[in-house]
């Protein structure tokens, strides 16, 4: 028995193992399914490729060669379903955006297979290689070769992006799982790049695939082993492609290769390219486990620290990304989640957990943590008294303490609630979370990357993160106080108004009452009673319309139209005033786009405040002109003016009024439909001397883009 067949049964006999394992033990979810699943269809494809190895005659091992494709037809679809689902609390969001290229991974290469009959090897005739031993693979079985690089390129970028969402002791957990797929698929792609490329099957590959088999068992095996967990929750960003490292890479390779091929081939042969490729992915791997290592990351950086005479952090460039990574956080689950993440990276800590103070500054709350799922954190949420315990111990240390050391009752509370992974992690530091005199939470970091000691400069360095964390949080706070302070204002100012009017209702319908019972005899007084009962609902409802328009979006129809007609039209349905004479000078104008309706709710609007404003003798000047690529409308009174501090304040605020019998909303509702129409409203007022309002409203250019924005 050669080598190559040796590699194989080992291959297929972890590959079958690990799928029993994994079948057998509960709870059976889809990424467990899918892994056994898969283990099941390598174990077996690693079989026929040693059943193939170990034949005599070239037609057997063509014959056991056709079933190792055909089983490879297998595989796509099932290995993108496991690195969708593995790791992710969110794999049904993942499942459902790619459900079209899982249905794919699965009916493509199963229906190219049923398509060629099952032969993806030349049948008749030469079907091997002089003095190589390669043999040939038929037009079917390259298509399945390319179908399944596809796969693999798709498998190996879930698997970074699971990787790269993952941080502190989840990173730690999965990291050689990930590398034991990375390097099954890696060199999966690579193999069947070459059997694209030669159109052929080539036996010293067929021990680079065996050999990668049992290097991704025993990693896998390793994984399971020192973390002992096979379900990780992961919430994976549903990025775009181009934010993967791997197809980068991937496309890098296949071009290479391909030119690589096209060389090789002029000069006669595969096997110095296939030596020499396998060499380089053993490289790769090795420097993957390396750069993968959070120990020799930490080794790496205090070397450098040590030997070139330069701080253990580049403040700078830390103060920076903490910055850029929590300014735009506006919620405090968001704030943690950053938090816990950047401290972590930072110090080489796997476990980072944040405990938040509640509102009633009474116990403790779970924020963020790389180490504890939000459900466990619930759970190991301290008593009461513990609360109150750890707050007074915050209060009285303003800087990071060692609780490992700490005798104190704070400490032990803190050591309860956030509990370790490893033995050798060193002990946990807590970080105060203070501001603005308050103590508004508590960090702890724990399990760090070789149990090395915190130094002064990390200490000092984590006081600050501190501070700049507590002061994140409480601007969060105290802005959520803010808008809850303006909504209870908005809603303290319109209950106001709604039980000033709703009051003045009331009343009249209670005297109408009163007086009912005595008069009801009376002809007229019923007749002046449904009168009044019908002003009484009218005047409600119409209370009811303008506010329903306040929280509704402003839409305009707009179409061609005289602005001046429109002027001449509203002002004659307008009733003439006692002393109050309206002048006009409309000036020519082009066809603007306005919607009639809403443009003369706005002129109504002017000249009535303008009539209410004069309130006895005076003149309204109505003007229409145009100025540059703006058609204004002028509306200017003599009467009584406001001043600047209500011009500036609550001219165009809802529920701001100077009327006795208004509600405040005409002005704002004013304002509304002139920016629907993309113009602006403009006012200059003087106590005493009269006011001026000027809507400025868009031509030409302008007026073509309103058609286009509401059209």
């Amino acid at each position: 028995m050669n080598l190559n067949a040796v590699l194989a049964y080992a291959g297929a006999l972890l590959g079958a193992g690990f799928a029993i394992v994994t079948i057998l033990r509960r709870p059976r979810n889809a990424a467990r399914c899918a892994f056994a699943t898969g283990m099941m269809l390598l174990a077996v494809e690693s079989l026929f490729g040693g059943l193939a190895a170990a034949s005599l005659l070239p037609a057997d091992g063509l014959y056991w060669l056709n079933w190792r494709l055909c089983v490879m037809a297998l595989l796509p679809g099932t290995w993108l379903l496991f690195s969708l689902a593995y790791a992710r609390g969110n794999a049904r969001e993942f499942l459902a955006a790619w459900w079209l290229p899982l249905v794919a991974a699965f009916a493509v290469p199963v229906g190219l297979l049923l398509l060629a009959g099952g032969r993806m090897m030349e049948h008749g005739g030469a079907t091997q290689l002089p003095d190589t031993g390669v043999l040939k693979l038929s037009s079917s079985g390259r298509v399945l070769c390319l179908l399944f690089i596809v796969a693999a390129i798709l498998v190996l970028m879930n698997l970074e992006r699971t990787f790269r969402a993952s941080v502190g002791t989840v990173r730690w957990r999965i990291k050689f799982m990930v590398l034991g797929l990375g390097l099954l698929f890696v060199t999966r792609a690579y193999t069947g790049s070459q059997m694209f490329l030669f159109r052929a099957i080539n036996p010293a590959l067929e021990a680079v695939e065996a050999a990668a088999l049992v290097l991704a068992c025993l990693l896998i095996a390793f994984s399971l082993l020192r973390a002992g967990y096979f379900d990780v929750d992961i919430y994976p960003s549903r990025a775009a492609l181009h934010n993967s490292l791997t197809v980068l890479v991937a496309g890098a390779y296949l071009l290479t290769v391909g030119v690589l091929a096209k060389v090789v081939a002029y000069l006669g042969g595969s096997s110095a390219l296939a030596t020499e490729a396998f060499l380089v992915l053993v490289a790769l791997v090795l420097l993957a486990v390396l750069l993968l290592s959070e120990r020799i990351r930490l080794h790496t950086r205090r070397f450098v620290s040590r030997h070139f005479q330069r701080p253990l952090y580049d403040y700078r460039s830390v103060w920076r990304s903490f910055t850029e990574s929590t300014s735009s956080r506006v919620e405090q689950a968001d704030l943690c989640r950053a938090v816990v993440k950047l401290v972590s990276d930072y110090f080489q800590v796997l476990s980072v957990t944040i405990w938040l103070v509640d509102n009633e500054r009474e116990n403790l709350v779970f924020g963020a943590s790389t180490a504890l799922p939000e459900g466990q954190g619930e759970t190991l949420k301290p008593s009461v008294q513990d609360a109150a315990e750890v707050i007074r111990g915050m209060r009285q240390h303003a800087g990071p303490v060692d609780i490992d050391s700490s005798s104190e009752t704070w400490a032990a509370a803190l050591r309860r609630c956030t509990p370790t992974e490893f033995r050798s992690g060193g002990n946990r530091i807590s970080v105060p979370l203070a501001a603005g005199g308050e103590v508004l939470g508590v960090l702890i970091l724990g399990d760090r990357v070789g149990g090395v000691r915190f130094l002064v400069q990390d200490l000092d360095l984590l006081k600050c993160v501190g501070d700049q964390a507590a002061a994140s949080l409480l601007n969060i706070q105290l802005a959520k106080r803010l808008m809850r302070a303006k909504e209870m204002e908005a809603f303290q100012t319109m209950s106001a108004f709604f039980v000033h009017d709703l009051k003045n209702t009331a009343s009249t319908l209670s005297l109408m009452l009163q007086n009912l019972r005595v008069h009801f005899d009376n002809p007229e007084f019923r007749e002046d009673a449904l009168r009044g009962v019908s002003r009484t609902v009218e005047h409600i409802n119409h209370l009811i319309s303008r506010l329903t328009q306040l929280r509704q979006e402003m839409k305009i129809a707009p179409v061609a139209s005289d602005l001046n007609a429109l002027v001449v039209g509203t002002l004659g349905h307008l009733d003439a005033v006692p002393d109050v004479r309206v002048a006009t000078n409309l000036r020519p104008l082009p066809k603007l786009l306005l919607d009639p309706e809403q443009i003369q709710k706005v002129l109504t609007n002017l000249v009535i405040n303008a009539r209410e404003a004069i309130g006895g003798a005076g003149e309204i000047r109505i003007e229409t002109l145009q100025e540059n690529s703006w058609a204004v409308l002028s509306v200017a009174d003599n009467g009584c003016g406001m001043d600047r501090d209500f011009l500036e304040r609550s001219l165009f605020r809802p529920f701001q009024t100077t009327k006795k019998k208004g509600i405040g909303i005409g002005m704002f509702q004013s304002k509304m439909i002139v920016e629907a129409h993309r113009g602006r409203i403009e006012v200059e007022s003087e106590p005493g001397k009269g006011t001026t309002f000027r809507v400025r409203l868009p031509v030409q250019t302008h007026a073509h883009e309103t058609q286009a924005a509401h059209s």
